[in-house]
């Protein structure tokens, strides 16, 4: 059986910071091999988002760490992992690093 294309959501202020690492996430993703639906949306937005989309796994940018529990309890009963994205990759715009944070989330 194929595993379907995971979908990995960043969630940030504005959603604007956020878009550069996506970019850097998929082209982590390419070089890896592995298909993967990444897309950034801001904080207002999320809740929208994620009725709207099949999410495997939220990550949150270091800037809004403190939605972590709110989300979480928010997706338990669907099964979706949220973690923060490690603050130095997201600062080095690290995308192999989130990447390879949102697939060790998924398991």
């Amino acid at each position: 059986m194929a595993d379907h294309e995971k979908t990995i959501m960043l969630v940030c202020a504005a959603g604007m910071s956020t878009s550069m690492l996506v970019q850097r996430m998929q082209a982590a993703a390419e070089k890896d091999g592995v298909t993967a639906k990444i897309f950034a949306t801001g904080a207002s937005d999320a809740d929208n988002k994620l009725a709207d989309n099949d999410v495997d796994v939220l990550l949150l940018g270091p800037q809004v760490r403190f939605m972590k529990d709110q989300f979480t309890k928010k997706l338990a009963d669907k099964d979706i992992p949220v973690d923060v994205i490690d603050m130095r990759a997201y600062g080095m715009m690290d995308g192999e690093t989130v990447l390879q944070q949102a697939f060790k989330l998924i398991g």
